[in-house]
């Protein structure tokens, strides 16, 4: 599997059966699953979300926005809990305001799953763990 490494954005390429084996990055040396998500920026946002084989959960937040942040920990968790099965990235929609609009945001906490590339599913609001776990599995991502 092409896996892009979250610190220099490097794709390595791991075998399936190996990514439980907290493998490290060929160029940095650096852990490719670090269990917290990704903060995604322009200069990162191909390399994470694009090109990934792995699933990828993009959380569209902003610091103003308090269901945001009371959402905040839930997917914090969901990294440390999902990895190596699903990537996950923080996308500050204030920040980064040329990708919240290539990805139409239009409310916040905005949560959109990627498949190789391609965006697979989309749900707005914040959730417990259960639930998101639960949406995940519905949407044929095995977490």
């Amino acid at each position: 599997m092409n896996i892009s490494c979250p610190h220099c954005n490097v794709t390595n390429r791991i075998p399936a059966e190996r990514l439980q084996d907290k493998p490290n990055c060929g160029k940095c040396k650096q852990a490719i699953f670090a269990g917290k998500p990704v903060n995604l920026t322009a200069a990162n946002y191909s390399k994470q979300v694009l090109q990934n084989d792995l699933p990828v959960l993009v959380d569209c937040w902003a610091s103003w926005c308090g269901p945001c942040q009371q959402f905040a920990p839930v997917f914090d968790q969901a990294a440390k809990t999902f990895e190596p099965r699903l990537r996950l990235v923080k996308l500050d929609t204030e920040a980064e305001q040329n990708i919240a609009a290539q990805l139409q945001i239009r409310s916040i906490p905005t949560l959109i799953l990627f498949k190789n590339g391609k965006e697979a599913a989309r749900m707005s609001g914040a959730m417990p763990l259960g639930q998101l776990q639960q949406w995940l599995r519905q949407q044929g991502v095995e977490v």
